[in-house]
């Protein structure tokens, strides 16, 4: 038996011992969390009760262009690696995965997307797992750096600015194709997997590198939308620096692993941020908001890849995919 298949056994046998401490942490965060925001309680849903639904739902518009855009990137990685998917497929098997960090337990992101990702005729589990951890790492990277780029045209931010930047130093490393195979090949081969990874040519990690950029740019246009929604008058200018605000609530939504899909300290992290283009009860209402366009938008899209791209695609049988 494998290693992951003995961590897989553990944890379903444990999955209600861990779902309760997970959610024991959770409930403890939310306590504190709501404590420390109880002044901007009253004024946020005073604000989301006036919330204009014309700008709410241009930012769910804007979201969701973001997202459309953002499986291109893992389209990439993989056709890079020979696997054709189809775009309904990886639309899919995308917002699959995104609503899965949902679940407690963290596994079922991943999890969600290698099932996918087998439906459609693409057996290699590793293969799949380490396209998205590449996926991430971009991302997160590229967010750093448009989060950075931000800062000068933005006034009174309150952030841990080096710590953000030795975080994406190191992740801005570890992408390396000549770190990456090495180190994804040794841990890939304690759980059982002993196969070579391929490789990531130069050329197209850098294109990467600024698609994602562009994609966190997207985003910060929902994000400005959201705000405005509420009553908050941020510049134009700022659209670059909520990118960066949207990436560093992503970046910690994946290290804050107790929190389902990060519910509760990616909210904290933005609202932080938001403070210096917008009122406290602003910035609290943008970021219940941005949860809500989150969520809408995942199961939307779930739905139009699921149904609608899929019958536009039924009279093409998809590409051979390869097995792993």
């Amino acid at each position: 038996m494998s290693r992951l298949t003995r961590v897989a056994d553990w944890a379903s046998r444990h999955r209600r011992l861990l779902a309760l401490v997970q959610l024991a942490v959770l409930a403890v965060f939310f306590v504190s969390l709501g404590w420390a925001l109880r002044g901007s309680i009253h004024s946020a849903a005073r604000d989301l009760d006036n919330a204009n639904l014309v700008l709410f739902a241009l930012g769910c518009a804007a979201l969701g262009g973001y997202y459309l855009v953002f499986v291109l990137g893992w389209m990439r990685i993989l056709a890079e690696w020979g696997i054709q998917l189809p775009y309904p497929v990886a639309l899919r098997a995308e917002m699959i995965s995104m609503l899965a960090k949902y679940i407690p337990g963290g596994i079922w992101t991943p999890a969600a997307r290698v099932v996918a990702a087998r439906r459609a005729g693409v057996t290699d589990a590793a293969l799949v797992t380490s396209s998205m951890l590449l996926e991430a790492g971009l991302s997160a990277v590229a967010g750093v750096i448009v989060f950075v780029v931000s800062l000068p045209f933005v006034d009174n931010v309150k952030a841990p600015i080096a710590p953000l930047v030795v975080f994406g130093a190191v992740l801005a490393i570890l992408v390396q194709p000549q770190v990456f195979r090495p180190l994804a090949r040794k841990v890939l081969r304690r759980f059982g997997y002993t196969k070579e990874l391929p490789n990531l040519r130069a050329r197209t990690l850098t294109l990467l590198l600024v698609f994602y950029a562009g994609t966190w740019v997207l985003g910060g246009l929902a994000l400005w939308l959201l705000l405005r929604s509420v009553g908050a008058h941020p510049e134009a200018a700022t659209i670059v620096f909520l990118g960066g605000t949207a990436a560093v609530g992503a970046i910690v939504a994946v290290v804050f692993v107790f929190a389902p899909s990060g519910l509760g300290p990616r909210e904290a992290s933005m609202y932080g941020l938001l403070l210096a283009v917008a009122t406290p009860g602003q910035a609290l209402g943008a970021v219940a908001l941005n949860r809500v366009a989150l969520t809408a938008v995942e199961l939307l899209l779930l739905l139009v890849g699921g149904l609608v791209l899929r019958g536009a695609r039924g009279a093409a049988e998809p590409a051979e995919l390869p097995s792993g």
